[in-house]
């Protein structure tokens, strides 16, 4: 018999128990979607967290406070206070590598305006922060070097802090006066939404000028971070470098540890990436043991399928059918069902990916090599699990099987 032929002998018994073989399918359908789905989820939380580091800032450096060491305890980075002005006054002066920093401040605040009133946190940094951290005004103007130095008391809000005070993101509050802890500040400008990063929420945040936030707000001159931005991404590491010879000459650091911490975006970047692959991997390989398990289900259901048309076996044996003809219509039958399983399955998981992108708030991501090695690894699994029912088949006798009731 032609290949053809034994196409449409195995299509027409599949067709003539169609309950049963789309049972059989369901295994295979829903093992491929979730590799899909799973992969595409995946996929899509690695791009929006690259998308969301580099939205930081490009070619970024942070530099923070080391740690405490009390009575043996030490305490997390940046839980110290090493840095001051002077820190950016020397690598700005020593750092040729460096083409912007921005010194950065904090403090949890109670903002009040009318009869709004909200709990954010007060930033105070310098003009340059939003070049160096890709900060955009959606109106008004951000903080100038005359503010720093007149202590101006001005402020830039985040949309959020917009909506949580006026009711509505859109609401005109540029030049309202606001206050931060009893202290009034006059509103300059409304920053566009740049939405959350892990920890960081820019949107969430009141910028004030760093002189008047150690002056007003915290009470003292340390400076919690410095947001630094290399001239390019191929100077970082000497940007770095610079930066540490600049510190420890300005803390007077001859032999001993830095009491200084820089990390570096681009580690970062690397890190997470390096995080949500591996997560990726896991949930496909879990998935993935779902079509093991639907394979399990293809041969059990063609052991069954077997064993019930042993007689109609005897009879094409006894016609004239060989060994080799009965095999290769069983190997059809189930590869025929997990590769109509599995495109069943591409279409199921990719929908399910969509939706679950729609769901979370994030974009999905399906890549092709996905798809080709979820219906490769469906079709695979047909050929490996259909091959025992199908040599069992073929090796029957066709007097023994003539005689089955």
């Amino acid at each position: 018999m032609n290949l053809l032929e034994l196409i449409r002998i195995s299509i027409r018994a599949l067709k003539s128990n169609k309950l049963r073989s789309i049972l059989t399918m369901l295994g295979i359908i829903i093992g491929v979607a979730a590799v899909i789905a799973m992969v595409g989820i995946g996929n899509g939380a690695t791009a929006n967290i690259t998308s969301q580091i580099k939205g930081l800032g490009s070619n970024l450096l942070i530099v923070s406070p080391g740690q405490t060491n009390t009575g043996g305890v030490r305490g997390a980075a940046g839980s110290s206070n090493t840095l001051l002005m002077k820190d950016v006054t020397k690598i700005q002066s020593s750092c040729p590598a460096v083409k912007s920093l921005a010194p950065f401040v904090s403090t949890n605040v109670q903002i009040v305006y009318g009869s709004g009133n909200t709990s954010t946190s007060a930033a105070g940094t310098t003009d340059s922060y939003a070049d160096v951290r890709n900060l955009t005004l959606a109106r008004g103007r951000f903080i100038t070097k005359e503010d720093v130095d007149s202590f101006t008391r001005v402020a830039v809000v985040g949309p959020t802090v917009v909506e949580n005070l006026m009711g509505s993101s859109s609401a005109d509050i540029v030049g309202k006066t606001i206050k931060l802890k009893n202290i009034p500040f006059l509103v300059v400008g409304v920053t566009a939404s740049q939405g959350s990063s892990g920890m960081n929420n820019n949107d969430d945040v009141v910028f004030i000028p760093i002189s008047t936030a150690q002056d007003r707000l915290i009470g003292n001159k340390y400076i919690r971070s410095i947001f630094i931005e290399a001239t390019s991404a191929d100077t970082m590491t000497t940007a770095q470098n610079e930066i540490t010879s600049a510190l420890r000459s300005s803390h007077n650091i001859q032999n001993g540890k830095d009491d200084f911490t820089i990390t570096n975006q681009a580690d970062i970047l690397a890190t997470m990436e390096n995080v949500t692959k591996t997560l990726t991997m896991l949930l496909g390989g879990i998935a993935a043991i779902s079509l093991l398990v639907g394979g399990i289900g293809i041969m059990n259901i063609m052991l069954v399928s077997v064993t019930e048309r042993t007689r109609e076996i005897g009879i094409r044996k006894a016609i004239g059918a060989k060994s080799r003809d009965i095999l290769v219509q069983f190997l059809i039958e189930a590869i025929v069902l997990s590769i109509l399983g599995g495109g069943i399955g591409i279409l199921l998981g990719w929908g399910g990916s969509l939706l679950a992108g729609k769901a979370l708030s994030m974009t999905t991501s399906i890549s092709l090599a996905s798809v080709f090695m979820a219906f490769g690894f469906s079709a695979g699994i047909g050929i490996l699990f259909g091959v025992f029912p199908a040599k069992k088949a073929a090796s029957m006798d066709p007097i023994d099987a003539l005689r089955y009731e």
